[in-house]
């Protein structure tokens, strides 16, 4: 198979980067848009963010579908466009359930990403496993930009700017994109590609564990993206005031915890999958319970190192995706696990604010050190690589 032209790979890892910074320039900015729309306090207005996250992942399923059965690269073009028209929506918007609906049409464009990039992306990968790790890195980038970008045009341009000028910038991939990608002599689910399969006993028990690490991860995700910015300005008052001082720390956060992907990649293309992937969810665990107690710069360095760990468990659902299930139907899968996994964990963007406001932040980090000790028990149920190895050799016709 010929690989993706080095363009190509670059505007797919620069549309993961859009397309979680997106999603989270609502989170950074919450605080001006709530005084601006007249509400006293931001955790009332963050409610209205969440059907961009439910659709988010609902609108996985649809997306992954197409993505097969009508094309890749179609697929990806609607992604660039509609992203970026949908932001410029956003930021023309005068009320809270105005917000609310532009917001949700743009969690359904960004929905399309994950089933449709990431397997255009790996379907040709020598070393799946960095593959998927640089394009974490520069989805988890792109959670860093809308801390550090959007902190900034808030305070020099206003919030509606702040969507405004990356929807531009979307709408300029997408012309890009056009230009760079070849046309598909077929959709995916046409091709003729000969698969060893897993037995189908092994392979529920890996979309089992799937999809409930993805619960988890997407619910420890969703509380701490979009509430580490406000984590941190209360962690730091008396210390650091200026929004944008603050901005930038929370994308110094992001950006070093994202290295983290790159040495998950490498080693997921040398080790057995579930023995790092068990190693990094139990490390979760005492971080959030730290986390729940300190203040200040401690604080902040405990950000870092749970944000690493989040970050450092995303690529193994995808991992997962590309070592068991066919090119052929990667999107539909993906779609599939993501709308169970997203729907659900949206709802933790729906219950962020009331749950700040009414048990605070130390409650919260506490209970999300359940949630990782859940994540850690469904990786033990993970069947070996031994175990998967010697069911698909049993399947290779002599």
């Amino acid at each position: 198979m010929t690989p993706l032209a080095p363009a190509v790979s670059r505007l797919l890892n620069f549309g993961h980067a859009l397309d979680h910074m997106f999603l989270l320039i609502f989170a950074t900015a919450v605080a001006s848009i709530a005084t601006e729309f007249g509400f006293a306090r931001w955790e009332d207005l963050m409610p209205y963010s969440a059907g961009a996250f439910l659709m988010f992942g609902l609108g996985s399923v649809p997306s992954g579908r197409l993505g097969d059965l009508w094309g890749r690269r179609q697929m990806m073009l609607v992604f660039f466009f509609g992203m970026g028209v949908s932001a410029i929506l956003v930021a023309l918007t005068t009320g809270p359930w105005q917000i609310a609906v532009a917001l949700t049409v743009l969690g359904a464009f960004s929905s399309i990403y994950h089933p449709v990039g990431i397997p255009m992306l790996v379907q040709h990968a020598l070393k799946p496993g960095f593959t998927i790790g640089v394009n974490g890195l520069a989805g988890n980038m792109g959670i860093a930009l809308a801390a550090v970008v959007t902190g900034f045009i808030v305070k020099y341009f206003g919030w509606r700017a702040a969507f405004a000028i990356p929807g531009i910038v979307a709408i300029a991939c997408g012309f890009l994109f056009a230009r760079a990608a070849p046309h598909e002599a077929e959709p995916p689910a046409k091709r003729t590609t000969k698969v060893v399969a897993l037995p189908q006993n092994l392979m529920l028990r890996v979309v089992v564990v799937m999809t409930l690490t993805a619960i988890t991860g997407g619910l420890l995700f969703n509380f701490t993206t979009n509430g580490n910015g406000q984590l941190l300005r209360e962690r730091f008052a008396g210390v650091i005031e200026d929004p944008a001082v603050l901005g930038m720390l929370l994308g110094f956060v992001y950006a070093i915890a994202s290295f983290s992907q790159l040495i998950v990649g490498r080693l997921i293309d040398r080790y057995p999958l579930k023995r790092i992937y068990l190693a990094i969810v139990l490390a979760q665990i005492p971080l959030f319970a730290l986390a729940s107690v300190a203040t200040g710069w401690s604080l902040f360095a405990l950000q870092i190192a749970f944000m690493a760990v989040i970050f450092g468990a995303i690529p193994f659902t995808d991992a997962m995706v590309v070592r068991y299930v066919d090119d052929r139907m990667r999107s539909r899968v993906s779609g599939v696990r993501l709308a169970v996994s997203f729907g659900i964990s949206s709802m933790a963007v729906w219950a962020l604010g009331p749950a700040v406001k009414a048990a605070g932040f130390q409650t919260l980090l506490l209970v999300m050190a359940v949630i990782a000790a859940c994540s850690a028990l469904f990786v033990s149920m993970l069947p070996g690589d031994e175990s998967i190895r010697s069911a698909t050799a049993a399947k290779v016709p002599a």
